[in-house]
């Protein structure tokens, strides 16, 4: 009965690290990376945000193999690539709710790729200002962007 007990309570504890974090929106698209990204970009630009920069940390990482040595790519990713983007509305009004909610500005995805799936993350603009007077519109935010990545996974 002893064993039970403590399986249950491993469990218990183990749990959580098994789901994904609540301040992280994250979307798996069957496919590939490049083809997937295209189709965010276009998602969330045609909902009003504008793409000011596009690292390919996969690209970079690739780069560094060597130097990194055999801390690299453990997790045997296929590639990682971001977005930066931004809506200057959304960042107007941010900064007349609540100067310092421009933290969030620019907003950010990261997508990566592992056996023909590609996994799209977005910190949720709510988990960063989670009270005050920006939460509310930090949700309006938060909504449009997972909207575009929802949009670009059909």
């Amino acid at each position: 009965m002893k064993k039970i007990w403590l399986a249950v309570a491993l469990l218990c504890v183990t749990l959580p690290a098994w789901a994904g974090s609540p301040a992280i929106y994250e979307k798996q698209i069957k496919g590939d990376l490049d083809k997937n990204y295209d189709k965010l970009y276009k998602s969330l630009e045609d909902s009003g945000f504008y793409v000011i920069f596009e690292p390919n940390i996969g690209k970079n990482l690739d780069g560094m193999a060597k130097e990194i040595g055999k801390e690299y790519n453990l997790n045997k990713l296929e590639g990682i690539r971001s977005m930066i983007f931004c809506n200057a509305r959304y960042a107007n009004r941010l900064s007349n709710l609540d100067p310092a909610a421009l933290a969030l500005c620019p907003l950010h995805v990261t997508l990566i790729q592992k056996a023909d799936m590609t996994t799209v993350l977005f910190v949720k603009p709510s988990a960063v200002v989670q009270n005050g007077p920006a939460a509310p519109f930090a949700l309006e935010i938060e909504a449009s962007v997972e909207k575009s990545i929802d949009a670009a996974a059909q």
